[in-house]
């Protein structure tokens, strides 16, 4: 497989166009950009081998019954981060897991039914995980923007 270096212009158009509708059709965005179905496709392709960008579903966790969000920084043992951070992933309440500098060494999002299940969650299963020594566990109270696009203007 070819590295990609660098994308143009073009590139980021089309991004722009599937973030805007990712359901947009592949000549369609060729009329917005006057160029061939082909050369969009064709740069679609190169861009997922390389992966510039995946095609997902960004599912609403309140319309499928998620109500709360909770965003926790754990503070590990020296040397356990990592294998805290993997044995995370099998948790499917976990949506995301980050090493970060500061306060916290690990930061996770995670999706519960309800206020219990987070307890649950936090007394239950980190409590008895090897090398976290704390969590802080913060509730989303308000939502005012969820977002996935990184193509700046």
């Amino acid at each position: 497989m070819r590295y990609m270096k660098t994308l143009d212009q073009t590139d980021l158009l089309i991004l722009g166009y599937l973030q805007e509708n990712g359901k947009r059709s592949y000549s369609e965005i060729a009329r917005f950009l006057d160029v061939s179905e082909g050369t969009v496709r064709s740069r679609i392709n190169k861009m997922l081998k390389n992966n510039v960008f995946e095609f997902i579903i960004h599912t609403n966790p309140n319309k499928v019954g998620l109500k709360v969000q909770a965003i926790i920084g754990l503070s590990t043992k020296l040397g356990k981060q990592e294998d805290i951070a993997e044995y995370l992933n099998s948790y499917s309440e976990v949506r995301f897991i980050g090493a970060f500098s500061g306060k916290h060494d690990l930061i996770i999002q995670a999706y519960f039914r309800n206020n219990e299940d987070l307890v649950k969650f936090v007394n239950t299963e980190l409590s008895q995980i090897d090398g976290i020594l704390n969590a802080d566990v913060n509730v989303e109270l308000k939502q005012y923007k969820d977002s996935f696009s990184y193509i700046l203007p």
